[in-house]
Formats: C-alpha cells, sequence, structure tokens
C-alpha cells in the first residue's frame, strides 16, 4: 500500500476508534465534580487540570509514535525534523506557504502543520503521521494561522488571522461547518479554554485585546484590554482610545511623573492549573497579564522579560514557562535579548529567569514529555533551544529560516486542545 493511502486509512480510523478508546478509560470512579459540556472527557482532578499530562502519562495511543521534535520553518516554507536523542536534524520536508505551527489533534493520532500562506488565498494543512514522522497530502484550508480543537473533539477550530474568524470544520476532512466572526478582534492568534470547555480565551495581537468566546452559544462575549498598568482605571480607559502610536497618558500631579505607553499585543495563552485565571503572555508589555475567567477582569501582571511571549505548564502543575523573545518587533536580528522565566503559579512570581547565552529569540515550543527539556524555537536566529529544566543549560540545533511553532512528540495527556500541545 503507497504511503498515501496507507496514511489516509489510518485517519479515517480515528472516528471509532477514539471513542472506543474513552468508552473505556471513563469508568465511574473518574466521574469529575467539573460538569463539562457534552463531549468533553472528564476533569480528573479540579484543583489540577494538568494532573493526566505528567511524565508518567503517556497514553497507549502514542506510545509507538517516533520521538521527535517538528519544527515550522516560516520563510522556508518546511518542517525541520530533529531526534532528540542525537540532536540532530533527521528529516526535512516541504509543506504548504508559511508554515505556522505543527499542531497535535484531538485524539493524538495525527500532527497538523498549519500553512497559512499570508496575503494569499492558498492556505493549507498537511497532515503527519507520527508514527513514521511522514507528512500526506496537504487540504486547502483558508488562513490557518493556528489551529485548536472543540473540547468535545467534534470541530478543528482554524484560527484564521487576517480573516479576523474563528472556523469550525470537520477535524478529519476540514470541510467548513460554521464560523465564529471576530471583528473587533484583529490578528486573533493564541487560545485556550475553560476548565469546563463552555468558553475560550483569545488573543488579539494587533489590537491589543483579548476576546471571551463562549463555544456553547457561538458568539464574542466579551473583549478585555489588558495593561501593566490594570489598577489604573484612567490609564486603561485612555488605552482604548490609543491605536498603533505610542502616547503619554498625563499623571495627576500628586501622583507622580507621566506614564509614557501604547496597547499591548497579547500573545500565547494558558489557564491556571485549578481552571480560575488565565495567564496571557504580551511581547509589548515583557510580562504576563493575570485574568480571572469568570468575571473577566485583569487581576494580575508579572514582569518577565523583552518580549514574553510562548507560555508552557510544567509536567508537574506547579509552574509556567514564559519564553521572552528578546524583542518588542514582529521581526528583528538575531542574538536579542532572549530568555526564559519560571513563573509559580501558586505565588504568581518569577522565582527563576534563563538568559539565552550568546543572545537569542526563544518563541514557541513545549516541554519534553519526561518534563527534563523545554523545546523552543528561535524564531530570529534560525536554530531551535534545548532547554534542561533543572539547570537552565541550552542546546541548539541548526534549522531552516524563521522557525516558529515547534511541537515536541510524543506528549502525555489524553486529548488535544489544540495548539503546539495543549494537552490535559
Amino acid at each position: 500500500m503507497k504511503l498515501g493511502h496507507a496514511f489516509f486509512a489510518f485517519v479515517a480510523m480515528t472516528s471509532a476508534g477514539v471513542g472506543g478508546w474513552w468508552a473505556m478509560a471513563q469508568t465511574p470512579a473518574a466521574v469529575s465534580a467539573v460538569a463539562t459540556v457534552p463531549g468533553m472527557p472528564a476533569v480528573i482532578d479540579p484543583a489540577n487540570l494538568y494532573s493526566e499530562t505528567a511524565a508518567d502519562k503517556l497514553g497507549p495511543v502514542v506510545k509507538e509514535a517516533l520521538p521527535r521534535v517538528y519544527v515550522p520553518n516560516r520563510q522556508a516554507n518546511t518542517v525541520s525534523v530533529i531526534d532528540p536523542a542525537t540532536l540532530k536534524v533527521v528529516d526535512t520536508f516541504k509543506v504548504g506557504r508559511n508554515p505556522q505551527h505543527v499542531v497535535p489533534s484531538w485524539d493524538l493520532r495525527t500532527l497538523w502543520v498549519a500553512n497559512n500562506a499570508e496575503g494569499r488565498t492558498d492556505g493549507s494543512m498537511t497532515p503527519i503521521d507520527p508514527l513514521t514522522g511522514k507528512p500526506g497530502p496537504a487540504r486547502p484550508v483558508d488562513d490557518p494561522y493556528n489551529v485548536y480543537w472543540a473540547p468535545d473533539g467534534k470541530h478543528a477550530i482554524i484560527v484564521a488571522e487576517e480573516l479576523k474568524r474563528l472556523d469550525f470544520r470537520d477535524p478529519q476532512t476540514m470541510r467548513l461547518d460554521y464560523s465564529i466572526a471576530t471583528p473587533q478582534c484583529a490578528g486573533i492568534n493564541h487560545a485556550d479554554f475553560s476548565i469546563d470547555g463552555r468558553y475560550a480565551v483569545f488573543t488579539c495581537e494587533f489590537n491589543g485585546t483579548v476576546a471571551k468566546i463562549d463555544l456553547v452559544n457561538r458568539k464574542v462575549v466579551a473583549t478585555l484590554i489588558p495593561s501593566a498598568y490594570y489598577e489604573r482605571p484612567d490609564v486603561v480607559a485612555q488605552l482604548a482610545a490609543f491605536e498603533k502610536k505610542p502616547a503619554t497618558v498625563a499623571e495627576t500631579p500628586e501622583l507622580g511623573g507621566a506614564i509614557c505607553t501604547t496597547r499591548g499585543m497579547p500573545q500565547d495563552v494558558r489557564i491556571s492549573p485549578d481552571g480560575r485565571t488565565f495567564f496571557v503572555a504580551d511581547m509589548m508589555s515583557d510580562g504576563v497579564h493575570v485574568i480571572d475567567g469568570e468575571t473577566f477582569k485583569q487581576i494580575g501582571f508579572i514582569s518577565t522579560g523583552v518580549g514574553a511571549h510562548g507560555l508552557y505548564p510544567s509536567r508537574d502543575g506547579r509552574f509556567l514557562y514564559a519564553a521572552n523573545r528578546g524583542s518588542n518587533k514582529v521581526f528583528d536580528r538575531p542574538h536579542g535579548k532572549g530568555s526564559v522565566s519560571v513563573i509559580d503559579f501558586e505565588t504568581r512570581k518569577v522565582v527563576k529567569t534563563w538568559p539565552i547565552p550568546g543572545g537569542g529569540s526563544p518563541d514557541m515550543g513545549n516541554v519534553s514529555a519526561d518534563g527534563r527539556y523545554l523545546w523552543l524555537s528561535g524564531r530570529f536566529d534560525d536554530v531551535v533551544y534545548r532547554i534542561d529544566v533543572a539547570s537552565g543549560d541550552v542546546d541548539k540545533v541548526k534549522v531552516g529560516r524563521e522557525p516558529h511553532g515547534l511541537t515536541v512528540w510524543p506528549q502525555p495527556g489524553r486529548y488535544s486542545l489544540g495548539h503546539t500541545g495543549n494537552l490535559r
């Protein structure tokens, strides 16, 4: 049987196979206190929704997958494949135009490369078989900057950044079912989901806002302007009137000098282990906003480093790794002030900072299955970083031009909500 035929036969088994697996996995003892949306797997530990992504919980679906790191090279239109045991690139293959992220499917059986073909109309999705590490035929999809999955697994959520909408598509054929328009969310890109699956929080990179999407009623229900000055309602109110130009907010005399600021540029999102708050990286504010999910109010800000960008929880659910890209620009020179900040989820404090030796641009990635390493693309340096989370030591692997949202595979967890491996 040819590779393409074998691959699609493999994908065709997904719907039936995953249903049977979940029927066995969801025993009466697994009934949770959290009432999830219909079809969403139960929350095993409401105090730690990352409990099933611990290092010792590699599921049967992924145990036979090749240990690999898949790196989409945005300008090269390729994917570099790294063997993590040797730190060598063992394969490179062509994909569609402008690959942005490599995204594990909800059922963990396929890895999808989102090729959004910026400024064009020939966007596509390239499937990768994680058992072989080889790609299958691409499928045409409008503007897939990023990809998430509905919590019940019934839809792929295509983040059509340029089109300002979320497209809900069949998770195998990618046929469009319906869309949610997000006209006030310029640069919609990253997200995370509530503990019960009722809503998602999406960032709007190009107008400095965050949107709360009601997934049940299929609509935008709230918009927030996060700010390092969140405790100053006068500053936030004036930020609402600003667009891309930096502006000065005048302080009242008794409060001191002036604040020079502009709207932020929110990036990655990650929910807290208890499901109550969302952490939002902001590459313009150089830190992470903390937002209460239910009230959708900002309750904190954590200064990290220049160009805060990607967010990844540790395998024990105690820490959040924040990749600071070393620049406030969308495109910049190599060898910037890149670093990684380690945030304690409970105290919301930075407890460690790991600079990239010689400078760098850590962007998107994930944590290895055993939890020992944080893998991140070096966006402006054409490398991938492997960071030892015990020591902060950094290894570098040369890849293609402008690596972006890499994924590490396999990963522990029961199902994927998308991006580069948002598993639960």
